[in-house]
């Protein structure tokens, strides 16, 4: 009693504190170390946080001679962990059977996640406004613990898995905004439960929001005597103007989204009080919606979709500003690491100009000692700046990856993220050629998709699959939190993931966005175009759609490359180039209809295969190869330096420059002899020439990634 009110146990205080003018009162730390150890005392989290005690995982192990402990302390030596991590598994469970006074036989899930949100609370009051001290702890010993079959098999596999709620029921839907009348929450929760058996959860948490959040809701703050559907003119009009604006002042955008819902909420009534009166017919009432409420929904909508064309259109020009950045900070960063790695420690290098010394600190070094592996560090010698470049280095390609995978693919964040090793196929011809194919997985349509990958393309999956495998160990299984739909994956090999602490975690759809905004900002900084201006994953996905149709693809095919049921979708994405898609998408009908017999979708003849095969042949060029439509004639009448379809050999670079001097020569005697028309052509051209030479040698600059050549096994090992 007399520990716990004091100031020491009460954790306001240091022990360093307690002394008199002759001592620094440093010595009562062992004393209280020992206390501890011997569960004389049992202190609070705060108690306990606020002073430090040098090894007192292994003292508190040696004084306890507790049998499941000792195989726990080898449990965690023989888990992949580092070092700091093997420390922090084995002291934060000591700390936890201190402050809870049990014994490790009776740590249980619930006894560990109140242990972790203990501490953040301690942490927060000795470190305020510290972002490490709102992290939580003990998720490298749920790992151990999990691994080792001390929790129930019904625990998830980590503490985030445990930490994040899955789907909410229908009632707990509509509960969590405390509607008053008891009637219509009841209706509420038998419409949503009905409607949940054709719908997915994140539409059906949407429609949940819309019809008790923003309707009913509001409907009783207006007239808190409502008891029925039935709405009258004047609570409409004040309800309807109730919704343009936000709760925090703000004008609302999706207004016409919760008209509607709540239109079709009133009419889903009337058919269905028809089949089953007994059930709904009580609660038909007029809809309140007026017919003039979506007068202007279509003039709204184009509306738009003409801020979303705005805003492709401000948006592409500065799309090879970004990838010139993601590029050259990868590359600055990744050959930093190479020259670093193969220095020694205090040797001085110079890279693009600038010195810098390879380091190790005294953390690194003791790492070293226990034998694990330390972070590159190399310090500025004009400067004295420490740059941790590994973790540099892995920032920069992981925002390299998702914005060369999101311009060369056009899939949605959510399909980015589920990207994984098993979405890599290929199709041989019979000629031997392989073409890599890229499988989305069924998303937003629930429709599975496959990308024919550009060389771009391939290289980044590529280079993440190095990255992950570089260690010589397949990609880990990791389990991915679907965000939308609140619930696990099973466990895949997924390709954008990374090691977090002591576990290997997918990427969330808000990290991608955060990298983006980071990117932008570090743009602002020299470029004045991105002052005020975001991308998001979505702006790829519409560049990438313009640039398809306006090169020339059908339109068609280019919906099904982005995985579009609707060809007019793909029309709305491309609207900053409108007569392009009006232009192509007629052509396209017009030649279907004259090539096209009734049975267009028999099976493929061996004729028209030979065909299929010999298309890809005919797209070989001296310089390349052309990228034209499969079935459509050259439409630029082979100016293949003009034509933005041409892809470069990287081979041809040396051509490239004779094609060059040659157009230098005609333009010198185009300009003697004052062919005006001959000089503007071969400027143009020349512009053209110069732009593939410097794309083409920006591809050549990516590292080759070597995945390695597969041996053939033993007839033994069959």
């Amino acid at each position: 009693m007399r520990w716990d009110a004091s100031p020491l146990g009460q954790g306001q205080i240091a022990a360093d504190e307690v002394g008199s003018r002759r001592t620094t009162g440093t010595s009562v730390i062992p004393g209280v170390r020992a206390l501890y150890c011997l569960r004389v005392i049992q202190p609070t989290p705060l108690a306990f946080r606020r002073n430090p005690l040098p090894n007192y995982g292994v003292m508190f192990i040696a004084a306890q001679e507790d049998p499941l402990l000792d195989k726990y302390v080898a449990e965690v030596r023989a888990h992949q962990f580092r070092q700091v991590h093997r420390r922090d598994a084995i002291n934060e469970l000591c700390m936890l059977l201190t402050v809870q006074g049990v014994t490790l036989s009776d740590v249980t899930p619930a006894a560990l996640l109140h242990f972790t949100h203990e501490n953040r609370q301690a942490r927060c009051i000795l470190q305020p406004g510290s972002q490490v001290s709102n992290r939580l702890i003990g998720r490298g010993v749920w790992n151990v613990l999990h691994s080792m079959g001390h929790f129930p098999p019904s625990t998830p596999e980590s503490m985030r898995a445990a930490l994040l709620r899955g789907q909410l029921s229908v009632e707990e839907l509509v509960d969590q905004y405390e509607i008053t009348n008891q009637a219509v929450r009841g209706l509420l929760i038998d419409y949503l439960t009905r409607r949940k058996a054709d719908t997915d959860y994140s539409t059906l948490k949407d429609l949940a929001c819309k019809l008790t959040r923003h309707f009913w809701k509001n409907i009783e703050r207006i007239n808190p005597d409502q008891e029925e559907l039935r709405i009258s003119p004047e609570t409409y009009a004040t309800w309807r103007q109730a919704i343009t604006v936000k709760d925090d002042g703000k004008p609302r955008v999706g207004q016409d989204s919760i008209v509607i819902a709540l239109r079709s909420f009133y009419y889903d009534l009337h058919t269905w009080a028809a089949d089953e009166p007994e059930r709904w017919a009580a609660w038909v009432a007029p809809c309140p919606v007026p017919p003039s409420e979506l007068r202007g929904l279509g003039v709204r909508r184009r509306r738009i979709n003409e801020r979303s064309a705005d805003r492709t259109r401000q948006r592409q020009p500065l799309l090879p500003l970004l990838v010139n950045h993601v590029e050259t900070r990868y590359d600055r960063a990744r050959l930093l690491l190479e020259q670093a790695d193969k220095s020694a420690e205090g040797e001085v290098f110079t890279h693009e100009g600038s010195e810098y010394r390879r380091i190790r600190t005294e953390a690194d070094r003791k790492f070293l000692r226990h034998g694990d592996a330390v972070p590159t560090r190399v310090q500025e010698v004009d400067s004295g700046r420490i740059v941790h470049i590994g973790t540099e280095e892995e920032g920069a390609f992981w925002e390299w990856a998702a914005v060369e995978t999101l311009r060369h693919s056009g899939v949605r964040i959510e399909e980015l993220c589920e990207l994984t090793h098993l979405s890599i196929r290929q199709y041989q011809r019979a000629n031997g050629e392989v073409i890599a194919l890229l499988v989305i997985a069924p998303s937003k349509t629930d429709r599975e998709r496959v990308i024919p990958m550009s060389a771009e393309l391939f290289h980044v999956i590529a280079s993440i699959i190095r990255r992950h495998t570089r260690t010589g160990r397949p990609i880990p299984l990791v389990s991915r939190f679907d965000y939308h739909d609140k619930v696990w994956s099973p466990p895949m090999p997924f390709l954008f993931q990374r090691q977090n602490g002591t576990t290997p975690m997918v990427f969330s759809t808000a990290t991608i966005q955060v990298m983006l905004g980071r990117i932008c900002e570090q743009l602002a900084k020299n470029h004045r175009e991105f002052r005020g201006l975001k991308f998001t994953p979505h702006d790829f996905r519409r560049i990438f759609a313009t640039e398809l149709v306006n090169s020339g693809l059908p339109i068609h095919i280019g919906a099904a490359l982005l995985g579009h049921l609707d060809v007019q979708t793909t029309r709305g994405y491309v609207a900053v180039f409108d007569e392009d898609i009006v232009r192509h998408y007629q052509e396209f009908l017009h030649h279907r209809r004259e090539v096209r017999p009734e049975g267009e979708y028999r099976d493929t003849t061996e004729r028209e295969w030979e065909e299929f095969e010999e298309h890809f042949d005919r797209r070989k060029v001296e310089l390349g190869s052309c990228g034209r439509p499969y079935g459509t004639p050259c439409q630029h009448e082979h100016a293949c330096i003009r034509c933005p379809m041409l892809h470069i050999n990287p081979k041809m670079l040396g051509r490239l420059e004779e094609l060059e001097t040659d157009l230098l020569a005609r333009l010198r005697r185009a300009q003697d002899e004052n062919w005006l028309g001959e000089v503007e052509g071969i400027n143009l051209t020349l512009t053209f020439l110069r732009a593939k030479r410097e794309e083409t040698q920006r591809r050549t600059r990516r590292p080759a990634v070597d995945l390695g050549i597969p041996t053939a096994r033993r007839k033994e090992d069959h």
